[in-house]
């Protein structure tokens, strides 16, 4: 078992020591892809909505997830988050519509901030789903994925390029 970096020698769980890694700045973008109807989208588009702006309420929620990342994902080390911020794209395909949700986090660091990102965008399209469920309940939410991270010693990653 102690080949396994996040297990102690008795074969139990562990954090990992990061005491020896270089501080450097983390970023990381993950992105989230909700489908739904165009029913949906009119609705948002004409402020149609009961529990007002479904994009801002994810917003909040997308940032309040990132900062408690450690909370929920069980070796996933607190960080002092420096930055988050989010964008929402909305595409149109056949009769529905698509909409791309992406987080950007950064940190100065030991550890990188990748699960921060994919957290705060997959409760983000959570509470999209939930802001909207009253007009559709057939909201797929997708695809969530790191788009990109950079700092740290494995190196840049970009997942387009």
């Amino acid at each position: 078992m102690s080949n396994f970096t996040h297990w102690n020698e008795e074969g139990r769980p562990k954090m990992v020591d990061i005491t020896e890694k270089n501080e450097t700045t983390r970023t990381a973008v993950a992105q989230s892809t909700i489908i739904f109807k165009k029913e949906l989208y009119e609705a948002i588009q004409n402020q149609q909505l009961k529990k007002g702006d479904p994009l801002q309420v994810s917003q909040i929620a997308g940032i309040m997830a990132a900062k408690k990342t450690s909370d929920l994902i069980p070796m996933c080390h607190p960080i002092q988050i420096k930055g988050v911020d989010f964008t929402f794209e909305y595409k149109e395909a056949d009769d529905q519509h698509h909409l791309i949700i992406q987080a950007s986090v950064r940190c100065n660091g030991s550890t990188g901030v990748e699960m921060e990102a994919l957290t705060a965008v997959s409760v983000a399209a959570l509470t999209f789903y939930d802001m909207c469920k009253a007009i559709d309940k057939s909201i797929c939410i997708k695809e969530t994925m790191l788009i990109s991270k950079t700092g740290g010693k494995n190196g840049d990653y970009h997942l387009f390029k």
